[in-house]
């Protein structure tokens, strides 16, 4: 399986507009337990032909988590707020990204899968090796 399309912060919006970002915050900040940035999914318009989605952080800047304080990652189903998946990152280690989770297209539903892999790469580019096999 080959990747067809990726949102990141120079590419905010899925090619079929089923994927948006909220933007890159650099600083960090939203508060006590809040989101500084998002990925927001819209299940029912994903097309047909994809059916995985990875989702993955990663340090642009190189820094790892070992460096960074109070960071996490989660999976939300904004239907009825149920948190899926939680990584804290904090403290997390020598690596500068982690595979979080992926949804897959099971027939007409989907199942997500946690993944919780560290990696490292500043990009998505530099995870691919990571990724493909987790596809």
């Amino acid at each position: 399986k080959q990747p067809c399309d990726f949102v990141f912060f120079r590419h905010l919006v899925s090619d079929d507009a089923s994927v948006r970002h909220t933007g890159d915050t650099l600083v960090g900040g939203a508060g006590q337990g809040g989101d500084d940035e998002a990925v927001l999914v819209d299940l029912q318009r994903v097309p047909v032909h994809i059916d995985q989605i990875v989702f993955t952080v990663n340090s642009f800047t190189g820094q790892t988590f070992q460096e960074v304080q109070n960071a996490f990652c989660r999976l939300v189903d904004e239907t009825n707020g149920q948190e899926l998946a939680r990584y804290t990152l904090a403290g997390g280690g020598a690596y500068t990204a982690q595979l979080m989770a992926k949804v897959h297209r099971t027939g007409t539903s989907w199942t997500m899968t946690a993944l919780g892999n560290p990696a490292n790469g500043r990009t998505f580019q530099d995870l691919m090796p990571a990724i493909l096999p987790v596809l």
